[in-house]
């Protein structure tokens, strides 16, 4: 019957339904803990793939005075054990301080349950300091942490009021109470909080529900051995479901196991043995499911952490370099290398979070401070776990160590999530994805992120061979007056961003003219035109600008115009898109860029560039492009607010798109360049993606794309030699254009230059191994001569952008003067030439 009961229970459980209450008690009577470890496993390994996390932690022991008695517990004394009654706000900023220097990214504060109720010592230092309680205390010292040092304090203060955790949710990314047991037995007299008021399980849960009113995260948990049943440790979790079903508010259930310590009444209490342990931890993810996480302590443990991982938890807790585990003194934390190991014996990946979990950090509406949101933006990455590099875009930094470790890795297929290998499987075989699917890919960790990069470079030695192509073109961004309000853009001038580096600027015709002439000299066979919304531009200014061009260079190929300055050129004309597209093609435009995407989901453009095209409007001028003959390529500019569902979205719409048309010929990664960017520099960004995820989204992309789009490029202007290096062993075929001057990118901050010249491009190409090819736009060979005046050409002369006037400069070339008529290609740098087109400009 037992068996029978079970089987069914387990059905329900991989089903992916909620055991009711009833069927959680029943638990209590199931002794074989490996079929409930069994089941729990594969239910952790569907809320969280391959990873364990835990937090890099300082432990702040605020105060070791505490008004309850818990029988087992060191970690409070009495006044006459102890030399202070507080640590000093000094002295919490040096430990802090300590901490940031190892890495650490939170500051735990622990502190006994409001002393200053029984001890007259606590109240008079609290007088001497200047505060009323331990709380208002509490909450002066976590935000000094918090503005000081940049770590992100979590508070377990124990029992508090709405008032109370009101004003601690202002100075904290998270909070905590253990519960213990929701078991009233052992608050009885020779029990084990017998004495303690602050134990009383209601007293608990209540502080737990009014933090879930408050949106606070919390973590909470139960201490077994500690003379409960199986079936009280049961109701507890039940309890603490329940509270986490109203609220959503709960982090992490902790299964912590009573150690008995010397000097204690309960020393020679026994302590659970491992089954008990390991019973508890698969019971637990039992009644929560998938979706929480569960957390064991590994300092309480050693030596059989495996053991655990294979029981269902996904978290080992905080975990410091620096401090002591004050509550267990005599159980050291692990050293990290050690933990990583134990946690990779399990067949896990070890990765760092928050003191507040990914979940959560990625939802700050709702479960931050607005004071805590910046915080946690610079600290996270963008599936809300830490960022433990210092790698950035547009600075040329050393690969780090943990991608660079695994990039040398070749994981076996064993290790790899079935997930993971499945949905690459599709992808080989041109399959239907969902978006779900691609989001998946997104958040490979660990040696799926190896394999998958390694998948990825595989295809495209199948589809591309060990060739590198590259183009040899000028960019030329005609001005940077814009009326739009992009929050990502360091590049644009307008009312609101004249403060940010550069001046107004709009060049005039003669100055195109100039700079497509040089261009041609030095053997490119492209230019790259775009410019800010200029309220004075219409759409003729964009057929005047194809005029100018053509005029100056007949051969060059023409790639200009963002779907955004199609949009505005059709709207000021009074036409519709296709129209204008004709009207463009007609005067000369070849190649769209398919730029302005920025992240193709509303959710993130709402926020990112809400007066800028949506993404049925971005998608719409695209595919009309690609009717009326004009190819585009793809962008994706990722890594300020957005998240990995939303990049799964944005590869999706590109893909069906180029079911329905062919008409990209590559697609380009572009990643956010934060230093100069107005979001960034008012706290509302991250500072671009992580090396792990400007990887993967080359990786992601070839595999995604396979069978549609051939070309994944590279930008050497934001990834720089060694990220270029790497992208090129994770499924990158093209490193774009030499570009001569490269000006979007550097006002953002790049410090990477404006033009890798193609001696430089080929060099970089053949250090990573593979064979270089000058191409044109569309990815033909260049012929003979432009290649030899490409490695021929001289230095670039000096631009003029010229500042910006009230009223647009003209776009339309005048008819060139007799003297530089006869020339098939003026010399830019000769006096003559600046002499008429000084006159020209005049005109």
């Amino acid at each position: 019957m037992l068996m029978r009961h079970w089987q069914a229970l387990e059905a329900a459980l991989l089903a992916g339904k909620t055991i009711t209450p009833e069927q959680a008690l029943s638990l209590a009577d199931h002794p074989e803990t490996a079929h409930l470890a069994a089941v729990a496993g594969v239910l952790r390994d569907r809320g969280f793939n391959n990873v364990v996390t835990y937090s890099r932690k300082v432990f702040v022991p605020l105060t070791h005075l505490c008004r309850d008695v818990c029988h087992y517990c060191t970690f409070a004394r009495t006044p006459k054990k102890i030399d202070q009654a507080f640590m000093s706000v000094e002295q919490v900023l040096d430990l802090c301080h300590q901490g940031a220097r190892l890495g650490c990214q939170e500051a735990l504060f622990t502190l006994g349950e409001k002393p200053e109720l029984r001890y007259s010592a606590a109240r008079t230092a609290l007088e001497r300091l200047g505060f009323a309680d331990t709380l208002s205390y509490l909450r002066h010292v976590a935000a000094r942490v918090l503005e000081e040092t940049g770590l992100l304090p979590h508070i377990n203060a124990g029992c508090m009021t709405a008032a109370e955790i009101a004003a601690l949710r202002e100075v904290s990314a998270s909070m905590g109470i253990m519960l213990e047991s929701a078991s009233t037995r052992l608050c009885e007299k020779g029990m084990p909080h017998y004495g303690s008021p602050d134990k009383d399980p209601a007293v608990r849960l209540q502080t737990l529900e009014l933090a879930g009113r408050a949106a606070v995260p919390f973590t909470s948990g139960i201490l077994i051995g500690i003379g409960e049943t199986r079936r009280e440790r049961i109701e507890s979790l039940l309890a603490l479901r329940a509270v986490h079903e109203r609220h959503g508010h709960l982090q992490e259930v902790i299964v912590q196991n009573f150690r008995a310590k010397p000097g204690t009444l309960m020393a020679a209490s026994p302590e659970p043995d491992l089954n008990e342990l390991l019973w508890t931890i698969a019971v637990a993810r039992l009644i929560f499911g998938p979706a929480m996480s569960i957390q064991a302590p590994p300092n309480l443990s050693p030596g059989v952490l495996p053991q655990l991982v294979a029981a269902g938890i996904n978290d080992w807790g905080g975990v410091s370099p620096l401090t002591p585990d004050h509550v267990n003194p005599e159980a050291p934390w692990p050293h990290l290398e050690q933990l990583a190991r134990e946690t990779a014996a399990a067949g896990k990946f070890l990765d760092q979070r928050l003191t507040i979990y990914p979940a959560y950090a990625c939802a700050p509406e709702r479960w931050l401070d607005p004071g805590l949101r910046t915080a946690v933006l610079r600290l996270s990455d963008a599936g809300g776990f830490a960022r433990r590099d210092d790698w950035v875009p547009g600075e040329e930094r050393p690969i780090p160590s943990l991608e660079a470790r695994l990039l040398r890795s070749d994981p076996p297929d064993a290790a790899v999530s079935a997930e993971i290998r499945v949905i690459v499987d599709r992808c080989r075989d041109g399959a239907d994805l969902s978006e779900a699917e691609i989001a998946r890919l997104f958040q490979a960790r660990g040696d799926d992120f190896a394999w998958l990069v390694r998948a990825a470079d595989a295809l495209r030695q199948a589809v591309n061979g060990d060739t590198v192509t590259y183009v040899v073109n000028r960019n030329i961004n005609y001005t940077n007056v814009c009326y739009f309000k992009c929050q990502f853009c360091a590049f644009s001038k307008g009312k609101h961003s004249e403060d940010l580096r550069g001046l107004p600027y709009d060049i005039s015709a003669e100055e195109i003219a100039g700079r497509c002439t040089e261009a041609w000299q030095r053997g490119a066979t492209e230019v790259c035109m775009q410019g800010g919304i200029h309220p004075d531009y219409t759409g003729q200014t964009y057929l005047d600008i194809l005029h100018t061009v053509r005029a100056a260079t007949p051969d060059m190929h023409v790639h200009a115009f963002s779907p955004l300055e199609v949009s505005q050129g059709a709207a000021t004309l009074g036409i519709g898109i296709e129209a204008f597209l004709e009207r463009l093609k007609e005067a000369g435009l070849n190649t769209l860029p398919g730029t302005a995407a920025e992240v193709l989901h509303d959710e993130v453009r709402e926020l990112l560039c809400p007066d800028k095209l949506n993404t049925a409007q971005w998608l719409e001028v695209i595919e009309s492009a690609h009717r009326a003959g004009l190819p585009t390529t793809a962008t994706i500019m990722y890594g300020h607010i957005d998240q990995p569902h939303h990049w799964a979205r944005h590869l999706w719409h590109v893909r069906e798109l180029q079911r329905r048309t062919g008409g990209f010929t590559e697609f380009v990664p572009l990643p956010f360049v934060h230093m100069e960017a107005p979001m960034y520099l008012r706290g509302r960004a991250r500072r671009g993606p992580t090396f792990r995820e400007a990887l993967l989204m080359h990786s992601v992309a070839r595999l995604v794309l396979h069978g549609l789009i051939d070309n994944i490029q590279a930008s050497w202007v934001k990834m720089g030699e060694q990220g270029v290096a790497a992208c090129l062993a994770a499924g990158v075929n093209d490193l774009g254009g030499t570009l001569m001057n490269e000006s979007i990118t550097r006002a953002a901050g790049s410090g990477h230059g404006q033009e890798w010249a193609p001696a430089c491009m080929e060099e970089q190409i053949i250090a990573a191994g593979r064979l270089p090819r000058m191409r044109t736009t569309l990815y033909r060979d260049v012929p003979p001569a432009r290649r030899q005046a490409a490695f021929g050409a001289v230095p670039l002369a000096v631009v003029d952008n010229a500042p910006a006037s009230k009223r647009a400069r003209s776009k339309r070339l005048v008819p060139m003067p007799a003297v530089l008529a006869d020339c098939a290609a003026p010399d830019r740098a000769s006096p003559v030439y600046e002499q008429v087109m000084l006159m020209a400009s005049c005109n």
